[in-house]
């Protein structure tokens, strides 16, 4: 179960990741529809962090290694969306959910 978290709160950060880039970088127009990008915000969080408990439970070095993107992910609400520390807050996260797919990988092989 812990090895599906992972891989969905990877999915869902990657996914959140690039629409905020899409809309950053103009190639993406949500218009009014900036709930996506929150509702996105709000599953990666929830994945994240059940991710993180269930690993632990189970021993998983994977929930270890993701655990420190809970931290730019506390920290993005506080930020201005469209400010400059927004982005670079969210991608402070990227290398953990990195090791985490890679340490599940590497469990599965």
């Amino acid at each position: 179960m812990d090895t599906t978290l992972t891989t969905a709160a990877c999915l869902s950060y990657t996914a959140n990741a690039a629409l905020g880039a899409g809309v950053a970088g103009g190639v993406i127009d949500t218009g009014h529809a900036r709930w996506v990008h929150h509702a996105l915000y709000i599953s990666t969080l929830a994945l994240t962090s059940l991710a993180v408990v269930s690993g632990i439970r189970h021993r998983r070095i994977a929930a270890w290694l993701l655990m420190p993107a809970l931290l730019p992910l506390a920290a993005l609400p506080r930020t201005r969306g469209r400010g400059r520390e927004h982005p670079l807050i969210a991608l402070t996260a990227a290398p953990a959910y990195v090791s985490a797919v890679i340490a599940t990988v590497r469990r599965a092989a």
